[in-house]
């Protein structure tokens, strides 16, 4: 298991001090839903180092379930490549769903290409990742919690 703690401050030497990375009460809560353990447990260190509040799903019938449990989220970040229920078919369930349907979701996949994106834009994604972008994600996400915060 990498320690991704021990390895931000080396990449970036004010990693846990910027402003921008300590977690607030304000802090934006993300649904995290990826079927890879080894995702799961690279990217949500990175996202809670980012100052966001991460709550991970295994699966997207988990992710739905927690969606729907009452428990509100700022934004969505899905792995496309899922068994049962892929990204895309869980962005279209989200999307055809009234008390969900204006919820940010951005697409992780380690598949970046034309016809995914189209195909991402399609099913409703917002933005579309690659898993390995971390600079990338947190733009992403950035940028769809401020469009969040503008429209509340």
């Amino acid at each position: 298991v990498i320690d991704v703690g021990h390895f931000l401050p080396m990449a970036f030497a004010d990693w846990f001090s910027r402003k921008e990375m300590r977690a607030s009460s304000t802090a934006q809560s993300v649904l995290l839903v990826d079927d890879s353990a080894f995702f799961r447990n690279m990217l949500a260190p990175v996202l809670k180092a980012a100052g966001y509040k991460v709550r991970v799903a295994v699966n997207a019938q988990e992710g739905l379930a927690a969606l729907r449990s009452g428990h509100s989220f700022d934004v969505v970040l899905t792995d496309i490549e899922m068994p049962d229920m892929n990204g895309f078919e869980f962005a279209e369930v989200i999307r055809s769903d009234h008390n969900l349907n204006q919820l940010p979701i951005i697409a992780l996949s380690s598949l970046v290409s034309p016809a995914a994106i189209e195909r991402g834009r399609q099913a409703g994604f917002h933005d579309y990742v690659a898993k390995f972008d971390r600079p990338g994600l947190i733009a992403a996400l950035k940028e769809q919690t401020a469009e969040t915060r503008r429209a509340a």
